[in-house]
């Protein structure tokens, strides 16, 4: 069964589209927090939160304002920045307080004949607890090159990213009596989710790859879990971070790099 697409993909809409920028500032009329990123860039670059109706009323006014300006000018139309809007998962398991998602990745190994495969890939946490009314971006977004900004990464970098193996002995403690989940649930029913996920968003992309011996590209996939166990896919990274800036991610991220070649 072919999964649609708000059973793993939160709400997300196309700014840089007139008839889903419209679609969004029409829905978003109550308090709700959005994420609003970037299609084009990596390490958090240009992600910010709109918590509420007067973030949102003033990103619209920016968009009247360009059009206008550019009409005024009478030169040719250009498409804003192509930006996604994502409606933000409010209630994330947490690890130790802490909010999380996994890096995992999907090797594209070759395109004529297609050769995919999968790797678990690690857990990366925030410096600090989890609070959903934070103005702190720390709090929200766990990539590492955005933990580096928090005062506390240099003391804690290494609690910030832990291995598959440490996160399912975790889980089968912490969890996996009081949420009745199967023994081993990161290794099994998540993993098997993530492959199904990735496998799908690749189906669905493979037409626009070139077929061409040699050509292959390694894609990083983040996941987040919520707090009922239901795993959803973030985004997909064409240039993922190779970095080895603490200890569990010099061990992983070789690995991956060597068996990727």
């Amino acid at each position: 069964r072919v999964l649609k697409m708000e059973e793993f993909f939160p709400e997300s809409f196309r700014l840089d589209l007139k008839n889903d920028r419209n679609a969004f500032f029409e829905l978003c009329k109550e308090e709700q927090i959005w994420i609003c990123k970037p299609s084009c860039s990596n390490q958090g670059r240009g992600i910010y939160l709109l918590k509420n109706p007067a973030d949102v009323n003033t990103l619209q006014a920016q968009f009247h304002s360009t059009e206008k300006h550019l009409l005024s000018k009478k030169v040719p139309y250009k498409a804003p920045r192509a930006r996604i809007v994502q409606r933000y998962i409010h209630q994330p398991l947490l690890l130790e307080g802490k909010k999380f998602d996994v890096r995992s990745y999907l090797l594209i190994a070759c395109t004529a004949p297609y050769v995919v495969f999968f790797a678990q890939g690690y857990v990366r946490l925030t410096c600090v607890n989890y609070d959903g009314q934070s103005d702190d971006l720390t709090v929200h977004l766990t990539n590492q090159y955005v933990q580096k900004k928090n005062p506390l990464y240099s003391q804690l970098k290494d609690e910030t990213v832990w291995r598959m193996e440490h996160f399912n002995s975790y889980v089968n403690e912490k969890f996996g009596n009081t949420n009745g989940l199967p023994k081993d649930w990161v290794l099994t029913v998540f993993t098997k989710r993530m492959q199904r996920i990735m496998s799908q968003c690749f189906l669905a992309a493979k037409h626009k790859l070139h077929r061409k011996l040699g050509y292959f590209d390694l894609i990083g996939c983040d996941f987040l879990i919520d707090e009922n166990f239901k795993v959803w896919l973030l985004e997909m990274n064409a240039n993922p971070a190779l970095h080895t800036d603490c200890k569990a991610l010099r061990d992983i991220i070789p690995a991956v790099v060597y068996e990727s070649l």
